[in-house]
């Protein structure tokens, strides 16, 4: 570039120019000529090297370089090759003005830099997408952790910059900022707190993607869809869409679900009340008709007690029961006794997490004890309603 400046220079000095203007001329050449090329290398890139290397990358069988290669990322490389010309061109810039030369490499240095943070997140955003079609997305927020990359790479890139304009060591920018860190603490508050609790979740395995979570408080109750740094998203069962920030979490409590969508049971507890005056020992024809229905042993003593044979029956019958979890616990126990009877609990599990098949579950084994206790000579204990009785029919009274 050097010759056609110089060939540029002695013609303008034989056409008689003055020596300023032409070192005018001769920077509005440059100019020129400088940015001629960066359009003529952009060019070349997006109409042939993309998509000669786009058409490249989907010949491989690896699915990673599609996703790190797309579009955004090979416009924002491309995007580096401008401040990256004007830097190579610059030490053939005209000595005339050295102090505008200086301010134009300052620039272009700080512009390279913003395009490399730029093109880093591009990077990191290309790197997530791939990583949340992965089994690793399902187990670990690592939105948040990209979000984290991404601010330290643009807080050193910014401090980079600052340190290119103003001609200063990197230390010196660190060392201003650690004066001011009062005010930066205030600004970036909820981002670092933020922050802090997106790790603290994340490293005690605390909340996943997925997860179904309870807060009260908030009135949240359903799955969790997006783990970010500075907010949680969850979808409510009502189809609702609840944000929380993450140390909200950190400082109240939640419950999570997972346990049990692991363990693949949900736990059932029920507990009927038992009419005590309906507990004893059984008669000869209840002891027959059990026996006949294969409910008790033939050789049980004489002398059993009526709900005793029914807490084996129950025990036997959840045992035996398809949608009941066989490996989780299992338990008919008799609870304290009360003014209301003596409560009968059934504590199981359901080998089924979905909601609807589980409250069908619990709906059809508490039918099947209410409607099988009478045959043990059993009674649920019930207040008086005030129900009218059968020989005060609704339907016999309008006959009348």
């Amino acid at each position: 570039m050097n010759m056609e400046i110089n060939f540029f220079h002695n013609l303008l000095e034989k056409w008689g120019v003055g020596e300023r203007l032409i070192h005018e001329l001769e920077l509005l050449f440059f100019a020129v000529a400088v940015t001629l090329l960066i359009l003529f290398v952009n060019l070349i890139c997006r109409r042939v090297i993309i998509p000669i290397t786009k058409r490249l990358v989907k010949k491989t069988r690896n699915k990673f370089d599609d996703i790190l290669l797309n579009d955004r990322v090979l416009k924002n490389l491309v995007r580096t090759l401008t401040p990256i010309i004007i830097l190579i061109a610059l030490p053939y810039a005209v000595d005339a003005f050295p102090l505008l030369l200086i301010v134009f490499k300052r620039l272009a240095m700080a512009w390279l830099t913003l395009s490399i943070i730029i093109l880093i997140c591009s990077i990191f955003d290309a790197i997530y997408s791939y990583m949340a079609a992965m089994d690793v997305a399902q187990h670990h927020p690592i939105k948040g952790f990209m979000q984290m990359f991404k601010i330290i790479v643009v807080c050193i890139g910014i401090i980079i910059i600052i340190s290119i304009l103003v001609d200063k060591n990197p230390g010196a920018i660190l060392t201003a900022l650690g004066a001011s860190a009062a005010v930066l603490m205030l600004v970036f508050k909820d981002t670092i707190v933020g922050l802090v609790a997106g790790i603290q979740l994340s490293a005690n395995d605390m909340l996943r993607p997925g997860d179904w979570i309870n807060m009260p408080k908030y009135n949240i109750d359903g799955d969790v869809i997006e783990v970010s740094l500075t907010t949680i998203k969850i979808q409510n069962f009502d189809k609702t869409i609840s944000t929380v920030p993450p140390y909200a979490l950190i400082s109240d409590s939640f419950q999570n679900w997972r346990g049990m969508r692991e363990a693949g049971g949900r736990r059932i507890k029920r507990h009927i009340p038992i009419d005590m005056n309906t507990i004893g020992y059984l008669t000869n024809e209840q002891r027959g008709d059990l026996v006949s229905r294969g409910w008790m042993e033939a050789d049980a003593p004489a002398d059993v007690v009526n709900l005793k044979v029914f807490r084996d029956y129950l025990q036997n019958y959840l045992r035996s029961h398809t949608q009941v979890h066989q490996e989780l616990t299992l338990l008919v126990r008799e609870l304290q006794p009360t003014s209301e009877g003596i409560p009968l609990e059934l504590y199981f599990f359901s080998n089924t997490t979905v909601w609807a098949e589980y409250e069908t579950i619990q709906s059809e084994v508490v039918e099947h004890v209410l409607s099988v206790m009478p045959k043990f000579g059993l009674r649920a204990f019930q207040r008086s309603s005030g129900s009218l009785s059968s020989l005060d029919n609704p339907i016999s009274i309008l006959k009348k």
